[in-house]
């Protein structure tokens, strides 16, 4: 079963953050990356977490999965819609990142 995976870019996630749309954005590396740098908007869910944290993403609000290169939150994008999420992975994860980074 092939999942249609909706992705944004960087880019397109930057103009929609400098628009001020609603946004989740979802960060699922692991802690020690995430400190490295994130998406100053973005909340940390590890990929592992995902299922057990399921509940705290809001269905209602359009959600940005973001990893490292875009492979993980692929997969957890992939995940969430399987339960009515409407979400898009931001290809090329934080490394094609050129937004604001928080530390």
């Amino acid at each position: 079963m092939d999942a249609e995976v909706k992705e944004i870019t960087p880019e397109e996630l930057q103009e929609r953050i400098n628009r001020g749309d609603k946004l989740q954005i979802i960060d699922v590396r692991e802690p020690h990356e995430w400190e490295e740098g994130h998406i100053p908007q973005a909340t940390l869910i590890p990929l592992a977490t995902l299922p057990v944290r399921l509940e705290e993403l809001d269905k209602e609000t359009p959600i940005v999965m973001v990893c490292r290169s875009g492979a993980r939150s692929w997969n957890a994008t992939a995940y969430v819609q399987q339960f009515g999420y409407q979400a898009e992975n931001m290809a090329g994860g934080m490394l094609a990142w050129n937004g604001e980074v928080e530390k």
